[in-house]
Parts: C-alpha cells; structure tokens; sequence
C-alpha cells in the first residue's frame, strides 16, 4: 500500500469522525457552551465579584481559559471514546485492523477527530466567554500548541478507554471517576497559592493543572506552573498515551478473539 493510497484511507477516517460530530452540532457543541455559561454566570459574576482579584487579574478574566480548557478535554475525550467503541460495538473496527492501513494512521485519524471537536467546542465557548470578560491573548503561540496537545492527549486516553470498555457504561466511568474531579482540582478556579504547601505539591501531580496554566498564560501571562515544565509534561503524556494506544491495536486488545 503506497503513501498516498494510506493518506486516503487517513482521510476517510477524519473526514467520518469529523463529519459524526458536526452533523448533529446541536448535541455536541451547543450543550458545553451552554454548561461553560452557567459557569461564567455563576462562578464569574456572582461568586467571583465577591472574590475580587486572583494573582492580579479580574477573577472572571482568571477562569475563563481554565473553563475553556475544560470544554476542550471533556469533549475531545467524548468525541474519540464514543466513537472508538461505536465502532467496537458495531464491529467496523475490525475493518479497518485487517485493512493494509497501518495502525499508527488509525490511531491519527481518531485522535484527529477529537481534536477537531475540542477545537471546534473551544472555539464556540471563546466567543460566548467575550459577553461576560474581553479578549486576553499574551501569547498566541502557547495557546494554539497548547489547546492542540492537550485535546491530542485526551483523544489518546478516549481511545484507550475505548479499547478496554466493553458496554456502554465503561465509557462514563473514566469522565465521572477520573477527568471531572481532575479538572476541578486542577487550577481551573483558583491559584494553587492558595493552597497549604502539602496540597501544592499534591496538586503538581495532576497532569490537567499543567495544561490549565499553560493555557492560561497564554491568554493573561500568569501561571503557577513554569511553561516548560508546562510543555515537557503534556508532550510526554501525548508520547506515552500514543505507544500505548498503538501497542493495544497493535495485539488486538478487547478487539481481536
């Protein structure tokens, strides 16, 4: 099978994933944007007129990437899992592993996908976020690379997920056990300073407190993290999410009987 013939069967993957979730923007993009606005009401008008400054910056302008940063792993996970196991469930999977296109293609074309969706939902809660704070941008570089990586890593872990799921209900445990209490303790509304030391250096193993203030300081210039600190971690999680995603397609894990 030539390059160019695998690019084709990589963009048939893409184009599906992206086409699954755009045709029924309805439920996938407009649902988050309407969650992150209660967010900003709530959280950000309310609560955060009475809370005042936090590292120097207007609370509402604080919050507003770390809850962009939110809409964009939960529905880059969303995006790849539901879909990887819909094609488990439905048997396509199959398909594709015994189609002269190479796993590591497979692998691109979901992650592709979720990112797109991230993105797509990221994008559309930036522009509800500019009714309630206006527009910070410090480095516009660190918050491209940054949305990308990390809607790239958590499309890796949808797609492990999706691997080792085998109903339906594998696939809410991970959002409900694991990436909702992350996002919450990870720096989204407030400053780790803020924190007993112990709770500091318990906080700098959550994985998402590194993206959320990558993020940030792209946007205000303020974090709790060092940026390259920021970048060694998320780009690692991204290496390592990969080789295991391609060694689990690779021996048919949950897939091949």
């Amino acid at each position: 099978m030539t390059f160019a013939e695998q690019m084709v069967g990589f963009k048939t993957i893409v184009i599906k994933e992206i086409l699954r979730f755009s045709r029924i923007w309805v439920q996938t993009i407009i649902p988050p944007v309407i969650t992150m606005s209660l967010y900003f009401v709530i959280f950000g008008n309310l609560i955060g007129s009475q809370i005042g400054d936090m590292d120097g910056v207007r609370y509402m302008d604080y919050i507003v990437p770390g809850l962009i940063m939110m809409a964009v792993i939960t529905n880059s996970y969303a995006n790849v899992v539901s879909s990887f196991y819909g094609c488990k469930f439905h048997h396509h999977i199959e398909e594709m592993l015994v189609s002269p296109l190479p796993n590591y293609l497979i692998i691109l074309g979901f992650m592709v996908g979720g990112i797109a969706r991230g993105m797509a939902v990221g994008l559309a809660v930036s522009v509800v976020s500019l009714l309630f704070s206006p527009v910070h941008i410090h480095n516009a570089v660190v918050i491209v690379s940054t949305v990308i990586l990390t809607s790239a890593l958590f499309s890796l872990a949808g797609l492990i997920n999706g691997v080792y799921a085998r109903s339906f209900d594998d696939i809410s445990i991970i959002p409900t056990f694991v990436l909702t209490p992350l996002t919450y303790l990870g720096g989204v509304f407030y400053t780790i300073s803020m924190l007993p030391e112990f709770w500091q250096s318990a906080s700098r193993l959550n994985p998402v407190l590194y993206m959320v203030n990558a993020f940030r300081y792209g946007f205000l210039g303020v974090s709790d993290i060092s940026l390259g600190l920021s970048y060694l971690i998320i780009t690692g999680f991204v290496l390592a999410l990969y080789g295991y995603a391609l060694y689990l397609l690779t021996i048919g894990h949950g897939i091949r009987r």
